[in-house]
């Protein structure tokens, strides 16, 4: 599978994320809308984002994370809006993330790792070991659950993709462009790296939706992927 791109669309604004996800549609693959936006506006403003983009799919990044029956009843929740993926809690165990595949059985169930704002020292005082070994072990466990992608940042992709089934699909948030700000980001990558590592999914938030023409920014973060996507 080549790299295709999402947006973050990182906003409680309706017609604010309407705008942005009109602007860089042609040049996206997913629009990505969070927990902030969906308890702000609900289905409702789901739809609104959807329509702005159509044929653009959808990525709703709730994360998540609850005992197995409340986590499947989130799940169903949102059937109607017909996700392409929504993410779970790795951390939330192997139960949770088979209740949510099996409620949402047309979704990709995309399980979290690690966090990418997380760095060495915040991992260590959790007392967790290093994201080199943590991810994988929690990624193979969810995989195994029903999970079919996984959310990482770029610097444990190429280790996964050459230990997972191909058709799961890998997620990298923190990605940005060479020289644009990391912001609240730790272990980052830019497009053209993490594409080549093996992302088959790449967010980026800010460097689009932040830039004075957020068309013309996705458009340049495109054109760092190969050709044939």
């Amino acid at each position: 599978m080549t790299a295709r791109l999402a947006v973050a669309l990182d906003t409680t604004d309706v017609d604010t994320a309407t705008a942005w996800a009109a602007a860089v549609s042609p040049h996206v693959d997913v629009l990505k809308l969070g927990l902030e936006f969906y308890l702000a506006n609900g289905s409702a403003g789901v739809r609104d984002v959807r329509r702005a983009a159509p044929g653009t799919g959808l990525f709703l990044d709730l994360k998540l994370h609850d005992i197995p029956a409340t986590v499947a009843g989130g799940a169903r929740a949102v059937a109607a809006l017909e996700p392409d993926y929504l993410t779970v809690h790795a951390a939330g165990g192997p139960a949770m993330v088979e209740a949510a595949a099996a409620a949402l059985p047309g979704t990709r169930i995309a399980a979290v790792t690690v966090l990418t704002s997380l760095s060495p020292s915040d991992l260590e005082v959790l007392d967790l070991p290093p994201a080199g070994e943590l991810v994988p072990r929690w990624a193979h466990v969810a995989i195994e659950a029903g999970a079919r992608a996984l959310v990482s940042s770029a610097l444990e992709v190429q280790g996964l993709r050459a230990a997972l089934p191909s058709d799961v699909h890998l997620i990298t948030p923190g990605i940005r462009p060479a020289g644009s700000d990391v912001a609240d980001q730790s272990r980052i990558a830019t497009p053209a790296a993490a594409a080549s590592w093996g992302s088959d999914l790449l967010v980026v938030g800010r460097p689009i939706t932040g830039a004075d023409d957020p068309a013309a920014a996705a458009a340049a973060i495109a054109a760092e992927l190969p050709d044939d996507r």
